[in-house]
């Protein structure tokens, strides 16, 4: 598995020839817009920000789009996507994905303003491989928050996303691991991750 990161809460994750797309920002947002052919897009909220899945197509590749809560199955893949809250440009509904790939189980959290999980995502997040956790920006978890959810929920591995310098230096800081280094890309498989307990992976974008 490979995971590339291009700002705000967009990852491409690829597996093979298979390509999912999170979060993409849309033309009208201020965020970068990358380009690039995607079989699923995942959309954790309706805002320009997050909602790109324009730019999740490209030539005949025209992703399966995945916009809100319920259980999928795409190309092999499950998806379960459970309804949160966020504050992110107003009050809204977050979509918190979980995701069976590779068999490694990815949890993406989208835009989330608290850091109380609902009842049922809650209950079914477990044995969480790479967590994608939002960090510090207007509207959704402040570092410390976010740190202390991600200790909760005892993923191997976390990827902080939506971060500005400060909030990704006091994240670092309170989690302890000032000196992680950023990398270009995560290139993971299953077996890496046996014994890793919150592991903090930057990611460049």
């Amino acid at each position: 598995m490979v995971i590339s990161y291009f700002g705000g809460e967009c990852f491409k994750v690829s597996h093979g020839d298979l390509t999912l797309a999170f979060n993409p920002p849309s033309k009208d947002s201020p965020l970068k817009s990358p380009k690039f052919g995607a079989d699923i897009a995942l959309v954790s909220l309706d805002h320009e920000d997050f909602n790109g899945t324009e730019n999740a197509a490209f030539g005949e590749r025209q992703p399966f789009v995945i916009t809100g809560p319920g259980e999928y199955e795409v190309k092999g893949v499950a998806v379960r996507g459970f309804g949160s809250e966020s504050q992110y440009g107003g009050k809204g509904i977050n979509t918190i994905y979980s995701v069976s790939l590779e068999g490694m189980n990815l949890c993406f959290l989208g835009a989330l303003s608290s850091p109380t999980l609902p009842a049922a995502a809650k209950q079914e997040l477990d044995d969480i491989d790479i967590l994608f956790l939002p960090i510090g920006d207007k509207g959704m978890l402040d570092y410390d928050k976010a740190y202390a959810l991600a200790v909760s929920l005892e993923p191997k591995a976390i990827i902080p996303m939506h971060y500005g310098t400060a909030d990704l230096k006091a994240f670092l800081k309170e989690a302890g691991e000032e000196k992680v280094a950023p990398q270009e890309k995560l290139t993971v498989k299953r077996k890496d991750l046996d014994g890793k307990e919150g592991e903090i992976i930057v990611l460049q974008s």
